[in-house]
């Protein structure tokens, strides 16, 4: 019996394994196993066939599995748009309508510029830069930066898949035609040194064509040739023409130039390259003549305003008196008003010193109407009510993603006013390292305060998620940015008085944003602050926190020096920007960590990196 049962399981085994598939089917391997149906777009059309095959326009990787679907590439992106702020360019779209029956799918961006009369675009030169990359992209939006103003630009983008090139399959590509009419002024073209001496280059240019606004100023970008990839320095100046200093003997900069209107910034100029001198070189002694001639000019200058005074004074003095006393009461008033004058920079007012709070919020920031504005989700909660993020639509543009916050209902009058002391304050500042405001809604409900929308969040909790991803001169380029902003602020006489981590938004570019300026008047008088005074007998001993982990040296010291007892000796932060900016400039002088010194050092001071 049982040998019986035996020979019956081992003849259906064979008879089994004979057995070949029809078409239609089929059996990737050998054994006691099924026929499978071809998946689909694939076919089998002879019996006993071990694979099926793709049909026409279907394609399978050599990674795919026989038992995978046959897939095709996909079709183009779709809804393609832009937009133009001070200084990039958004590019966005949908993915395609058929992505071919894969998920890998990925996108190139190419730029061809494009000129006037009807001649054929071009290539864009590798000037123009594409924030994270052009190529292999797997979001649907790319920035791009250092384009020039007043052209036209065609966009192509390409959807992409794994099979993407094989067969005789057209490239899947959509376009967009962009005119950077608005985006800000010509581009400075040529620039020559006047001179050079062991750390100095002086340059000048000719002042952009701007036939529409008058140019603010222009930035300078620079950097050590042999180093390009490691890090640059920026500095700015009114007129065509500025000296660089802090620079090393006997070394080739790249120096790049843009100019900026109240439309924005022109995209960089093209590469000058000029070199500093040696102690013996004849630039250095041709500057030493040029400022013995100037000291000159100017002292003969002076002699001859004295002289043409001197004249004067007798039959002015009367008039000088009453203009001084004029001056004198205009500034008691700008005073009494909050307003403390700052040369070169618009000044702080505290919208406190105002009678009416409302017309401080009407003065600094734009009133929206709500019909622009579409909330789309809840992402938090503040101390008024909900903060969401959602779209506003700016006329003639595409929509911009926001930030907004409401007040809830049921407020008092005290309430509204202190939501919208905030937008009174954000309306005053003008910095990229400062969250923006792009306006308020004041005249309808729920009262609204819509700011720009930082993709990343709060920097503690960036980190805190993505902790051990950035590289050291990653993480100085970030605190680079926030003590930038903190200048900014230092400058036009505002206190922020909440200075954290928490309170510092990060964008889709790791660029870091100063925020929450409504509550920093009140921090003193809240019970739940974030700082309390618990250990305040080991600060008063001179108890400091250990540095971190892989923290490196340079960084540390200026720990110790922002957290000294006497505030006469920490450094201000224009202190802390030309630190960290020597830090980026030579990336070398962050290789020695805490970690690994043995010695415990004493002094601290703020030490130039060599």
């Amino acid at each position: 019996m049982e040998r019986g049962l035996l020979m019956y399981i081992l003849s259906s085994q064979c008879h089994g394994a004979d057995r070949t598939c029809r078409p239609g089917f089929y059996k990737a391997f050998a054994g006691n196993i099924k026929c499978s149906k071809c998946p689909p777009h694939s076919s089998s059309h002879t019996e006993g066939s071990a694979l099926c095959h793709c049909e026409k326009g279907y394609y399978r990787t050599s990674k795919d599995p026989p038992t995978m679907a046959c897939t095709r590439p996909p079709s183009p992106p779709r809804n393609l748009a832009f937009n133009i702020n001070e200084t990039a360019l958004f590019l966005e779209w949908s993915s395609p309508s058929d992505t071919g029956g894969r998920k890998d799918i990925t996108y190139n961006v190419s730029c061809l510029r494009c000129g006037a009369d009807g001649q054929p675009c071009q290539p864009c030169n590798s000037n123009v830069r594409f924030m994270p990359r052009p190529l292999g992209l797997t979001s649907t939006s790319v920035v791009v930066q250092d384009f020039v103003a007043h052209a036209n630009y065609t966009f192509q983008i390409e959807a992409l898949n794994g099979v993407s090139g094989m067969g005789k399959s057209t490239r899947q590509v959509a376009n967009i035609t962009v005119s950077t009419e608005q985006a800000g002024p010509s581009l400075v073209r040529v620039a020559r040194k006047d001179w050079a001496s062991q750390t100095s280059v002086a340059l000048s240019w000719q002042e952009t064509e701007q036939p529409h606004a008058a140019i603010l100023d222009y930035e300078i970008k620079y950097y050590e040739k042999e180093r390009e990839q490691l890090s640059y320095s920026s500095t700015r100046t009114k007129s065509p023409s500025a000296i660089v200093t802090g620079l090393k003997p006997s070394t080739v900069y790249v120096f790049h130039v843009r100019a900026r209107t109240p439309g924005g910034y022109s995209s960089y100029s093209p590469k000058f390259e000029f070199a500093t001198g040696d102690e013996n070189s004849e630039e250095a002694a041709d500057q030493g003549q040029v400022l013995v001639i100037v000291t000159a000019t100017v002292g003969g200058f002076s002699l001859l305003v004295i002289l043409t005074l001197f004249l004067l004074i007798t039959g002015r003095c009367q008039w000088y008196i009453k203009s001084k006393i004029k001056s004198e009461d205009k500034k008691r008033t700008q005073y009494q008003n909050g307003h403390v004058p700052f040369p070169g920079l618009k000044t702080y007012i505290d919208p406190d010193t105002y009678e009416d709070p409302s017309q401080a919020v009407h003065e600094f920031a734009k009133e929206i109407d709500p019909s622009r504005i579409r909330i789309e989700r809840v992402i938090g909660a503040g101390e008024f009510g909900e903060v969401c993020s959602g779209r506003l639509r700016v006329p003639g543009k595409k929509e911009i993603p926001v930030a907004i916050k409401t007040l809830k209902g049921g407020y008092t009058e005290r309430q509204r006013r202190d939501f919208l002391r905030e937008a009174s304050i954000m309306g005053q500042f003008d910095n990229p390292n400062i969250i923006r405001l792009e306006g308020v809604v004041t005249k309808s409900r729920p009262v609204m305060i819509v700011v720009e929308y930082m993709e990343n969040g709060s920097l503690d909790s960036f980190l805190r998620k993505h902790d051990g991803h950035f590289t050291v001169i990653q993480l100085v380029g970030m605190l680079r940015g926030i003590a930038s902003g903190m200048m900014y602020l230092s400058d036009i006489g505002y206190v922020h008085r909440d200075l954290a981590a928490r309170n510092i938004l990060v964008d889709n570019n790791l660029v870091c944003k100063v925020s929450d300026f409504g509550l920093s008047r009140v921090l003193e008088d809240d019970p739940e602050a974030a700082y309390t005074t618990t250990v305040i007998l080991s600060i008063e001993e001179g108890y400091r926190l250990p540095a971190p982990m892989g923290c490196p040296v340079a960084l540390h010291q200026l720990m110790l020096l922002c957290w000294q007892k006497d505030r006469n000796r920490r450094p201000h932060f224009s202190d802390m920007v030309n630190f960290l900016d020597k830090l980026i400039r030579n990336p070398s002088s962050l290789l020695t960590l805490v970690d690994d010194v043995n010695r415990k050092i004493g002094t601290v001071y703020l030490e130039e990196p060599q």
